[in-house]
């Protein structure tokens, strides 16, 4: 395959394991990316395949270190959980800790809460673009940057094709927030994350309609931002939808 090929990955919480499970299907077809962005936990997942770690191997560690869950999370200013345990985490399996240095260009999405603009990161400090990235509002800290406040890049650009566009030849777009048609009732939980998605999607099908092969596994709504349970799950169901579809990824990549 001669085209360079991008990778834009949305946020989900831990629907964002889907990804894994998606690239997984994706190396098989023996894909290779020039060039991957990532919003929240995609940009986390952009971020261990940009450094050349091994879908499984990100789930082992995803499972072992909770990095969408609460568990290394140190409550801080206000109630809200701070974010700083991540860091050491981080520079654990990125020694290097800069943007730049990944064997394969990655560009993450902040949100400046004081500028109201979009922030892409494509240099610098990799632990703090990452928690800057993944920084949900109302749960987590805000992270200080530069006299601003960056929060969860999904606020205002949950699903990242444009650092990809003009840059390579075809572009893979993945998002994880698809909502289940099949509900009886709505619970309150339920509102929380459809109002929250209805948000995040406004423009999701004007994107899609831009990249060549568009990824979105249906129903992913059942599985919880925080389910902390359903790594495996949540993975596994990227893969199968993905090989599902895999003769139809190939002939748009053509």
């Amino acid at each position: 395959m001669t085209n360079t090929v991008g990778l834009a990955l949305s946020g989900g919480g831990v629907r964002g394991v889907a990804h894994l499970g998606v690239i997984k299907a994706l190396n098989e077809l023996e894909i290779k990316f020039s060039r991957i962005s990532g919003t929240s936990s995609g940009a986390i997942v952009g971020a261990f395949i940009s450094a050349g770690y091994a879908p499984e191997e990100i789930l082992k560690i995803a499972i072992e270190k909770k990095f969408f869950g609460f568990s290394n999370l140190l409550f801080g200013k206000a109630g809200l959980f701070d974010m700083k345990n991540f860091e050491a985490v981080y520079k654990t399996y990125f020694p290097d800790n800069n943007i730049e240095d990944l064997p394969i260009p990655l560009t993450i999405v902040a949100t400046d809460m004081v500028n109201e603009s979009i922030k892409y990161f494509e240099e610098g400090n990799l632990s703090q673009a990452l928690m800057a990235s993944s920084c949900v509002p109302l749960i987590f800290q805000p992270i200080q940057y530069d006299e601003t406040i960056l929060m969860d890049g999904g606020i205002l650009n949950n699903f990242p094709i444009e650092p990809l566009q003009g840059r390579v030849d075809k572009i893979i777009g993945v998002t994880v927030n698809s909502l289940s048609k099949k509900l009886n009732e709505l619970h309150m939980k339920d509102m929380l994350d459809r109002s929250f998605h209805f948000t995040l999607n406004k423009e999701l099908m004007t994107k899609a309609a831009l990249c060549d092969v568009f990824i979105e596994p249906p129903g992913m709504s059942r599985f919880g931002m925080f389910d902390m349970d359903a790594f495996q799950e949540v993975f596994d169901y990227g893969y199968t939808y993905t090989k599902s579809i895999e003769a139809d990824i190939l002939l748009h990549l053509k």
